[in-house]
């Protein structure tokens, strides 16, 4: 062996060795341990040798001629271990390779620590070693001693047996060739072989030693209570796997239990007084055997002295009320067992409720119509409670009185609408200043009625005289109907308080209805009267141009006056066409308007 070779086997093996070493201490400590571990084990299988030296040959010993010894490939080895307990051993090993005539036995001895985790077991060795080394060129064999550093990895297969691996091995051994080397050279006078071997192999287990069965241990705190008092309970496991996460089921034989992991409370309200116990089961759900434990702790019950809670009762004055009152309070709280009481914490499902002690008062003022329920609680001297309520009942305010005047000023007038208008184009046009004034002063008067009515309503019908195709007229009076809907709108009534009929030509008036319209109409002169009716069909088609108002409230219902308004400064643009130029001659004298 050169100076090179053996410079790399004492450097670079025992650091390859060392590695293994600590990556198979990190992983075992990665592994929880298992507890059950087999008595004995043995080892059988193929084993690979680099022997790591070199020895002289035969010849003159003043000039030995060096020989490094080949790898090994062939070869088998065994080893036989008594396991002390799941991690220690004393490992016997037996290891025989051969090569080119060559041929290395080892029988060694020494202890061996096995990591033992659920998928794979990790070990390392370390033993003393017998070394016979026999090579062609060096004549007879040579007996040594030596030791063998290492260590591998197992994957059990079952239960009996499992697959070696790996084993990797760093072997020493020292040699005596002092008749083939002067003492000149020493490293051939005494070799020290350094050789690595490598194994795989079947693992045989038996004599497997019973695993150390789970236990648990429970204690309760405290272990003497009061009724009502509570309890709580704990529980040890031990010798389970640590890797598995347990599960924990609580149970006892007085009160309720209630358990989380490791502890449980005990509540003990309304139990009679006696001894007790509380139990816990642990349970591993990864293991099919020996997975559980159970422990139990025992707890003693007194008997109460005698409490009884107070008794309440509240009142209110008054009971009934409009809102913006007061309501005056009291509560009455008294002990059966003579203990001093208070009364607190007085609350309101409505409203604000100020006072303290035994009375208190109730402010309505921004409540809404309906029940209120007021409540108290009575507290005594041993924290004993009680609570009370009452019911109020805030009444709906009566409405306020309706305005004579208003009433009889509130005359609703149709609303007339120039030929064909609004148009398409036009939706918000059609609505003249005669009329919108009349829309005016009906928003005006409206809206002062539904202070008093708050449900009334008005209800919009929309006509259109007979020519133009029905599906035209029935567009015509939606436009209309919806103009005069959102000019009511502009004028602040409310969209709610709306609501629009649209009839297109379907129910228009008749020439005799038109005729005793403008009979009746008292604003007309006897000639007014005379020309109106000379042009009837003009006066009746331009009559049927409108939207009539209808006003509902409380089961009533009023019509609007269907007077067309002969007066009006722009009356010739609602009559149209080339017949406006016949309008009645207008009265001299103007004559007061008759609210109808």
């Amino acid at each position: 062996m050169t100076m090179g070779s053996r410079s790399w086997f004492r450097c670079r093996v025992p650091a390859f060795i060392a590695a293994i070493s600590c990556v198979v201490l990190i992983s075992g400590s990665a592994f929880a341990q298992s507890d059950a571990y087999p008595k004995w084990d043995l080892f059988a299988g193929y084993q690979w040798l680099h022997p790591g030296a070199t020895v002289p040959m035969t010849g003159d010993p003043s000039n030995p001629n060096p020989y490094k010894i080949p790898d090994m490939p062939k070869g088998l080895g065994a080893a036989l271990t008594y396991n002390f307990d799941k991690n220690w051993g004393a490992e016997f090993d037996f290891g025989h390779n051969w090569n080119s005539g060559n041929y290395e036995t080892t029988a060694s001895m020494g202890p061996r620590f096995m990591w033992r985790a659920e998928d794979a077991n990790f070990f390392v060795h370390t033993l003393l070693s017998y070394n016979r080394l026999s090579v062609n060129s060096a004549g007879n064999g040579s007996n040594g001693i030596g030791a063998i550093l290492g260590g591998g990895m197992d994957l059990p297969i079952n239960k009996r047996i499992a697959w070696r691996v790996f084993e990797a091995d760093y072997v020493w051994a020292r040699h005596n060739y002092a008749g083939l080397a002067a003492p000149e050279f020493p490293n051939l006078r005494r070799v020290s072989a350094e050789g690595v071997r490598l194994r795989t192999g079947i693992v045989f287990t038996w004599g497997e030693a019973a695993p150390v069965p789970p236990a648990a241990s429970c204690s309760v705190q405290p272990t003497e209570v009061m009724v009502g008092e509570p309890i709580t309970a704990t529980a040890s496991p031990s010798n389970f796997n640590p890797k598995h996460t347990v599960t924990y089921s609580w149970s006892g034989t007085g009160g309720q239990v209630t358990g989380k992991d490791t502890t449980a409370s005990i509540d003990t309200n309304n139990v009679a007084p006696g001894n007790y116990s509380v139990t816990a089961k642990v349970t591993d759900p990864k293991m099919k055997k020996g997975n559980e434990a159970s422990c139990s702790a025992s707890y003693t019950v007194k008997p109460l002295p005698p409490k009884n809670p107070p008794t309440m009762s509240l009142s209110a004055n008054p009971t009934d009320l409009v809102p913006g009152g007061t309501v005056n309070l009291a509560g009455n709280c008294t002990s059966p067992d003579g203990v001093p009481v208070s009364v607190a914490n007085w609350t309101s499902s409505s409203g604000s409720v100020s006072g303290s002690g035994s009375s208190a008062t109730l402010n309505t003022s921004g409540m809404s119509p309906g029940s209120v329920t007021v409540t108290a609680t009575c507290t005594d001297s041993r924290g004993l409670t009680a609570q009370a309520s009452t019911q109020i009942n805030i009444q709906t305010p009566p409405p306020p009185p309706v305005d004579k005047a208003l009433e009889a000023r509130l005359a609703l007038h149709s609303v007339y609408f120039p030929t064909a208008q609004p148009t398409p184009k036009n939706p918000s046009g059609g609505l003249l200043a005669s009329q919108q004034q009349t829309l005016m002063g009906m928003a005006t008067d409206f809206k002062k009625y539904l202070e008093a009515k708050p449900d009334a309503h008005l209800t919009l019908e929309g006509h259109a005289d007979h020519r133009g195709s029905a599906a035209f007229n029935q567009a015509l009076t939606e436009r209309r109907v919806a103009r005069v809907k959102s000019f009511l709108v502009e004028q602040g009534v409310p969209e709610a308080d709306i609501d629009t009929k649209a009839f297109g030509s379907e129910r228009n008036l008749t020439t005799d209805q038109v005729k005793e319209s403008i009979g009746q109409n008292s604003d007309l002169t006897t000639e007014e009267r005379k020309r109106a009716l000379a042009r009837i069909d003009v006066i009746r088609m331009a009559s049927n141009r409108r939207v009539d108002v209808t006003l509902s409230s409380a089961g009533q219902t009023e019509n609007s006056v269907r007077q067309f308004p002969f007066n009006s400064t722009d009356a010739l643009s609602l009559i149209g066409g080339r017949e406006s130029a016949k309008k009645p001659a207008k009265s001299t004298t103007k004559k007061p308007v008759k609210k109808q």
